[in-house]
């Protein structure tokens, strides 16, 4: 019987100038905008009281920004970096150009924007990542560049003459 393993990645597989979908979407809770905001000793109120929100510009308590990256971020896990990720380098150009509510969906997309060998360690690459989060209707809620190390097939798997 042929087995496969879901995995990412490998370097030579990332293409530049390519959208990944990530699906299915995750309709937000309150249960999870509440868990996650105490969880990380977040005292915010526009996450955890709502009649103070309900007289802020928004009308509404807000989904937890770190929820939304995290889940935008979470969601290419499977697609892109599942086993063959080395290290997660870093974050820039966060944004969150919309609020995410209870009850909205959010999608995620990612877009592979460069990628190079590394110099100093070899048989891993460097990607670099432009996530995007959506709701339901399009909206883009986030944005996150986030560069990864990641290993090249040969190397990883031990073909390599390296």
């Amino acid at each position: 019987m042929k087995e496969i393993e879901q995995r990412g990645l490998y370097y030579e597989e990332f293409e530049l100038e390519t959208r990944y979908l990530h699906r299915p979407g995750r309709t937000v809770t309150e249960a999870d905008n509440v868990l996650f905001t105490t969880l990380t000793m977040n005292t915010q109120a526009l996450h955890l009281d709502a009649a103070w929100s309900a007289r802020q510009p928004f009308g509404e308590r807000l989904m937890n920004s770190m929820w939304t990256l995290a889940t935008i971020v979470g969601a290419s896990v499977a697609q892109l970096t599942q086993g063959t990720i080395v290290a997660n380098l870093g974050f820039s150009e966060v944004s969150f150009p919309h609020p995410l509510y209870h009850g909205d969906t959010l999608y995620s997309e990612t877009t592979v924007t460069a990628k190079r060998l590394s110099a100093s360690r070899p048989g891993q690459g460097i990607v670099t990542l432009e996530h995007t989060g959506r709701n339901q209707d399009g909206v883009v809620v986030a944005t996150a560049i986030r560069q990864v190390m990641v290993w090249c097939r040969d190397a990883h798997l031990g073909t390599s003459d390296e």
